[in-house]
């Protein structure tokens, strides 16, 4: 008897210790990672920089697309996808969403797509067209890049689907200081205020085993140290790289933030872009080792579209006016892309569907998900809002059509302000009140992922 009440307590211990190591809640997720090459095979216009004059076919640094796929405590699949590309258009983002669909029977609303924004990877679609100096000869080899990523942005999805097995999730923040806020870095600029958002969230994915299969990470800065003609991953490329390498048999994806008004100062080299990635897999590194929040419950998706309005556009008249007297080639290309629009019997738009999307990781994680290039107020927003400690942003997802400006930075304006919708071929500057209106669409976002069963 004696015997046997030990062999309980031994049972009953042994119990203990394991539910204390690895929690209930840890063996519902399921987690599959993939990654795939993306890297170009012909010749093709690099993205990014309006000053190029050439397509290139030297690739430096191999570019991926990567796929996270989750399985929560429901049996819900939801996908995050990185890429190192400039951005995701919405015409592709909304193909392959209609394939996953199809196949995997995965809402819209879990699936979210992010682009590291490095400059130097192709041009995708249409994007920041009326930006570039390409010739009708070069149109081609970009059509052919942005149908073959589609397929390998889905073959990436149904890789990590099918790879998927029991797993734990844990999360934590740290810090990186190359960032620099580069409205008040520039000539005239110093009288700006200059806020910066220097958190490195990170999401690490281990199996069953315990061994990490996937360390997911973020940063608030534009990829721009390299502007040359090789394509290349920029400092976000080599950032996960150096995180890989840390752990081996590890995938790294990087989640590019709200960087759009945030700039790694200085640049121009390739070692400074391998050092923001040290500098940035290192603060990686550091919260891997430390200690690490666990992730537990459902994982909560929702998406939602809402017209952000634009100043009233140019008439043709104006147009016309633009193209014959504007010293500035780029604002004459704007200027006949917008006035071919005309002519093809389309009108020029007066708002845009903004999509923005939230995934609730039980109370662990607030993950808002913006459109765009968002300047990092809205980040600093959020947290505040949300948490500081539990809430990730994203930028450079599913859509990335224009600058998103605070309202701060719309009054104060410069490129980040209105400037850059004339690269991004749009009418006109947002009309005042865009941040409120993002703002309220993201609350009515957190507030149904927090309510639904």
């Amino acid at each position: 008897m004696t015997r046997f009440l030990s062999s309980i307590s031994l049972s009953l211990l042994f119990s203990f210790f394991a539910l204390a190591l690895f929690p209930a809640a840890a063996k519902d997720w399921k987690a599959g990672v993939a990654k795939v090459d993306i890297s170009p095979t012909e010749e093709i216009w690099l993205a990014g920089y309006g000053g190029r004059d050439r397509p290139v076919s030297k690739v430096s640094h191999r570019i991926w697309v990567k796929a996270l796929a989750l399985q929560d405590e429901t049996g819900r699949v939801s996908v995050l996808v990185t890429s190192d590309l400039l951005g995701f258009t919405a015409g592709l983002s909304k193909r392959v969403a209609d394939r996953v669909q199809s196949k995997h029977g995965i809402s819209r609303a879990g699936l979210a797509f992010n682009a590291s924004h490095t400059h130097s990877a192709p041009v995708v679609g249409g994007m920041l067209r009326p930006a570039y100096k390409l010739g009708p000869e070069h149109v081609p080899a970009i059509e052919r890049y942005t149908e073959k990523l589609e397929d390998q942005v889905v073959e990436a999805i149904d890789k990590a689907i099918a790879a998927m097995e029991p797993a734990t999730l844990s999360f934590e923040q740290g810090l990186a200081g190359f960032a620099v806020n580069r409205r008040r870095a520039r000539r005239g600029r110093r009288h700006y205020p200059a806020p910066v958002d220097h958190d490195v969230p990170v999401l690490v994915v281990k199996n069953a085993s315990g061994k990490i299969k996937v360390i997911v990470f973020g940063y608030a800065c534009h990829a721009t140290v390299l502007s040359g003609y090789e394509v290349n991953g920029d400092w976000p490329g080599w950032a996960q790289e150096g995180v890989e390498r840390r752990y081996p048999g590890a995938v790294g994806m990087f989640v590019a933030g709200c960087g759009a008004d945030q700039n790694p100062l200085p640049r121009r080299s390739v070692e400074l872009a391998k050092t923001y990635g040290e500098v940035l897999a290192h603060a990686v590194d550091l919260v891997v080792r430390g200690t690490m929040q666990p992730v537990e419950g459902k994982l909560n998706v929702a998406l939602e579209h809402v017209d952000l309005p634009f100043q009233t556009p140019p008439t043709r008249e104006e147009l016309e006016w633009r193209i014959k007297t504007d010293s500035s080639e780029s604002r004459k290309r704007h200027a006949k892309f917008l006035l071919e629009k005309l002519e093809r019997g389309g009108g020029l738009a007066t708002e845009y569907p903004y999509p923005l999307q939230v995934w609730q990781f039980g109370d662990d994680i607030t993950f808002i998900v913006m459109a765009g290039e968002v300047v990092v107020d809205f980040s600093l927003r959020f947290k505040k809002a949300y948490g500081w400690d539990t809430t990730w942003v994203a930028g450079y997802s599913n859509d990335v059509f224009a600058y998103i400006p605070s309202e701060r930075v719309l009054h104060e304006g410069g490129y980040e302000g209105g400037g850059a919708m004339i690269p991004y071929g749009q009418p006109r500057p947002f009309r005042a009140g865009v941040e409120d209106i993002v703002a309220n669409t993201v609350d009515a976002l957190f507030q149904r992922v927090n309510g639904q069963p």
